[in-house]
């Protein structure tokens, strides 16, 4: 039986198999990483990672979905999509992007997969254990659609702490921050060499928390408050005291939500809107996108400007797709203004989870970080001013819990 460690992800997927030791396979030329995105093209077979990107941003006429995890534990997940002449479901997209990693991982390993230890969020769906338990089920329907027979999963800051365990001398209590593109998740586990060759770690695990906030979020209140009122977001209509409806621009800066605006009951409401609105030229900036089904690539823009300004301290978003010459400049202050709430929201489930684990900040040994969201400064502080004690440890951002769960299910299949 061939297994594999699967950790799919909102922003990225990797995929691990036992090779002499946990080993990321290859999923995209080199890249041990592919991005969670999908693109149908008429009269093609669906592209995925960067490959999907590309054909996107070349303009090839068809239908990209990114942030696909994103409508597990929502009722996304039982909608459909027009993609050409069809409609999908979003979980039959889902299995189709996933059907496609494992294709690609079969072929560079040679083995037929046929056991996978999913990664899943502490919580799919904050506080609503049915809808938690809806998502879980959907995705081993899905793993089992595409060809696995045993299917089980492992929280995700669990399977990071598995990687960091692998290189620690000594017995620690680690607090892992596992801070990804949908979800914020944390694990208290106790640690060592010795425990690491055992088969059974439930003892270890002192405390699991998580919230349904990460990477895309922060694009998403960014977007809000620096794009969208560029193209109308606030702006007022001629008559009354009455704002221009926002449901428009809340879809445009989410993710999983971009492609409900592709169609023409949308476009006439858009139409329609413009014409009664005090500033009609900023409508016809987000008629312009909409129309141009250029919702991805200001969802992009966005992302890129949010990495930009976080490392360098400033930022400036091109929108001359939408407009020529129109920009929005971002620094790193603007940033946390904007989304120092959800940094702040964040940090508190570390705190939850020290009254779970019925512990002080001061016995946590190490902070142990990995996701990408990590990297935004003002996430790493306030975290870190959690346990000001605590050694912090970065993980590999996107490789740490794909390397632990491959070690899980090594461990499962033996």
């Amino acid at each position: 039986m061939a297994a594999c460690g699967l950790d799919f992800g909102t922003s990225n997927t990797t995929l691990g198999c036992w090779r002499g030791g946990p080993r990321l396979v290859r999923l995209e030329g080199e890249h041990v990483t592919i991005p969670s995105a999908i693109f149908f093209a008429p009269g093609r077979e669906p592209e995925i990672g960067r490959a999907a990107m590309a054909a996107y941003v070349e303009g090839v006429p068809g239908r990209l979905m990114r942030s696909l995890k994103s409508v597990l534990g929502s009722t996304l997940i039982e909608e459909t999509t027009p993609v050409g002449r069809q409609r999908l479901r979003f979980r039959d997209v889902i299995a189709r992007y996933l059907a496609g990693v494992k294709a690609r991982a079969e072929a560079e390993t040679g083995s037929a997969l046929d056991s996978v230890v999913h990664g899943r969020p502490v919580h799919f769906v904050d506080d609503d254990p049915e809808g938690d338990r809806k998502a879980e089920d959907a995705l081993r329907q899905i793993a089992e659609s595409i060809g696995f027979r045993h299917v089980s999963f492992q929280y995700e800051p669990i399977a990071a702490a598995l990687d960091y365990e692998q290189g620690i001398a000594r017995e620690e209590l680690a607090l892992i921050a596992d801070i990804g593109g949908g979800t914020s998740d944390f694990s208290i586990v106790r640690l060592s060499p010795e425990r690491h060759a055992r088969a059974e770690r439930a003892a270890d695990i002192l405390a699991n928390d998580g919230v349904r906030i990460g990477g895309t979020d922060f694009d998403r209140v960014l977007s809000l408050g620096t794009v969208m009122p560029l193209l109308g977001l606030g702006s007022p209509m001629r008559r009354g005291d009455l704002a221009v409806p926002n449901a428009y621009f809340h879809d445009l800066a989410t993710w999983s939500s971009i492609n409900r605006l592709y169609n023409p009951k949308t476009l006439r409401e858009i139409e329609e809107t413009r014409r009664d609105a005090g500033r009609p030229e900023l409508l016809g900036r987000l008629q312009a996108v909409v129309e141009g089904e250029r919702g991805h690539s200001l969802a992009t823009a966005v992302e890129t400007a949010k990495i930009a300004a976080s490392e360098t301290g400033t930022a400036r978003l091109e929108l001359g797709f939408v407009e020529g010459g129109l920009a929005a400049e971002i620094d790193r202050d603007g940033l946390v203004r904007h989304t120092g709430d959800l940094a702040r929201r964040i940090a508190e489930r570390v705190g939850r989870c020290l009254r779970q684990a019925g512990v002080g900040a001061e016995a946590i040994d190490a902070l142990f970080l990995t996701g990408g969201s990590t990297g935004l400064p003002h996430v790493r502080a306030a975290l870190t001013a959690c346990l000001p004690r605590a050694r912090v440890v970065a993980g590999d951002t996107f490789g740490s819990v794909g390397t632990g769960l491959t070690l899980e299910a090594a461990r499962r299949a033996a």
